[in-house]
């Protein structure tokens, strides 16, 4: 087991953008920092941030344009004015701690070119070179996608939708100057992240990042390797991902990504999914694959479906695949998101690479006692959580169930005195479970109009921010309190 998850710890779940500040959302500047010292303060050894990708229109991380690329509009303007690339713009008490503009990076990106030193010139060269695998294409995709207004690449002139390489290779010159911003972007982006990284391990905080099961069909990815996916000779999709029918919805998850060509990866070592693990494991010290039960099976729908009701469960290879991704990086910081509709098969996947799981306590209080997410069921070997990303927050979640399912929950929790709110923070913190996560929205007592997503709802989702004077000193100190009360520092 990971050393990193063998070990009583406290995480708090937030995504980047729900950090504070001036910008129109989160970014990687000084609030970024100011959240690790909370956290190094509090106690809390583990920061959930889920995907950092970069997403389509709707704002979500796990729909985005690549699976290697970072998102840039995370990337902090004030840092760019510090190294001198970016002409502040008279208004520094506007500009600090916000995210950059697609205009201010531009900018900053010919601000790099005349007057950087050469050593981040150098710097820069070396991160293309390294990065080239994945970045060279991505570069030119998004250039393209610009070029022909945000179209998805199956829309796009035939020759550039197949990759004719004389198009190609025209492309590539007549874009150069965008191209070479795009990269620049990319490595600002991880430059940032790197140091805040850097930074957050130094103070004892480790980073929690996620992996997306699926790729958009719209990205790099599928534009670059359609060979890893199930298309057909015109790259479209005739079976699309989702999940059948489950407690979030009766007609199942329609996602609409394309399905893997398991035959093919298996054929080329896994090289795609090696390759994509560099990128996350050089971002992250913990990973959690979202949907893991899609490496044992997953649910195919025929594309002409318009609900995820019609579908066949189509094993995939997930014992090879893990053991590919073992023997390339020998790490394996991996959790299972083993939530939805779990076999048998899925559990032995999970328990022989020795991944914890995950234990939702919203989900607890409904069956018998043989509950899998009920405290005493749990093993060591887990993360628990009051709730995800992907769920009401606690408090929203008890003001929508009956009297008798709450008196129920407090007759198992032995009739405690403070809120059942607080009672439910309390039980995953005193729970036997490694790993206890925490969404901010808990912590700050936050009810449903501070949701985060909604499953299957494309509208509204991923605009949540908090602000520090949500976060009193008693509701810090007592957060604190429980952890060292619980031994997870």
């Amino acid at each position: 087991m990971n050393d990193i998850l063998n070990k009583r710890r406290a995480g708090i779940l937030l995504h980047i953008t729900s950090l504070p500040g001036t910008g129109s959302q989160g970014d990687l500047g000084e609030e970024a920092y100011n959240f690790v010292r909370f956290l190094r303060d509090t106690g809390v050894s583990i920061w959930q941030v889920l995907p950092l990708g970069m997403p389509h229109a709707d704002g979500s991380p796990y729909q985005c344009l690549s699976a290697h690329a970072g998102n840039p509009a995370l990337i902090n303007s004030e840092w760019l004015i510090k190294q001198g690339w970016l002409q502040p713009s008279g208004k520094d008490e506007e500009t600090a701690g916000s995210c950059a503009t697609r205009g201010e990076l531009t900018k900053a990106y010919n601000g790099f070119l005349e007057r950087a030193e050469q050593k981040d010139k150098d710097d820069f060269e070396r991160f293309c070179q390294e990065k080239a695998f994945w970045l060279d294409d991505f570069a030119l995709f998004l250039a393209l996608r610009n070029e022909f207004n945000e179209q998805c690449w199956n829309q796009w002139p035939e020759h550039f939708k197949t990759r004719d390489p004389k198009a190609i290779n025209e492309a590539s010159h007549r874009l150069k100057t965008e191209i070479e911003c795009i990269k620049f972007e990319q490595y600002i982006f991880f430059r940032q992240w790197l140091e805040l990284k850097a930074y957050a391990n130094q103070q004892g905080v480790f980073l929690f990042g996620d992996i997306p099961i699926f790729v958009s069909y719209d990205s790099a990815d599928v534009w670059a390797h359609r060979n890893v996916f199930k298309l057909n000779e015109s790259g479209d999709m005739s079976v699309v991902a989702g999940v059948p029918p489950d407690y979030f919805s009766e007609t199942g998850q329609r996602w609409g990504n394309p399905h893997y060509d398991w035959d093919h990866l298996k054929a080329t070592g896994f090289h795609w999914w090696v390759e994509r693990m560099r990128t996350q494991l050089e971002m992250f010290d913990i990973i959690r694959i979202d949907h893991f039960r899609g490496l044992e099976s997953a649910w195919e729908i025929p594309a002409q479906e318009d609900t995820a009701i019609h579908g066949e469960w189509i094993e995939a290879p997930g014992h090879d695949l893990l053991n590919a991704i073992k023997a390339e990086h020998g790490s394996m910081p991996l959790v299972a998101e083993d939530l939805g509709i779990i076999t048998p098969g899925v559990e032995a996947l999970r328990d022989e690479f020795e991944l914890p799981g995950m234990k939702i306590l919203q989900f607890a209080f409904g069956g018998g006692p043989d509950n899998p997410y009920l405290p005493d069921n749990y093993d060591k070997n887990c993360v628990v959580y009051t709730g995800t990303h992907d769920n009401d927050t606690t408090l929203g979640w008890l003001q929508g169930i009956s009297d008798d399912e709450k008196n129920h929950i407090y007759n198992y929790l032995g009739n405690p005195t403070m809120p059942l709110h607080c009672a439910l923070l309390h039980a995953a913190l005193a729970s036997v479970a490694n790993i206890a996560v925490i969404p901010m929205q808990d912590i700050l007592e936050l009810g449903a109009e501070h949701r985060m997503n909604t499953p299957g709802t494309t509208e509204g989702n991923w605009k949540w921010r908090f602000q520090w004077d949500q976060l009193s000193h008693e509701r810090a100190n007592r957060f604190g309190y429980l952890i060292g009360l619980f031994n997870r520092k």
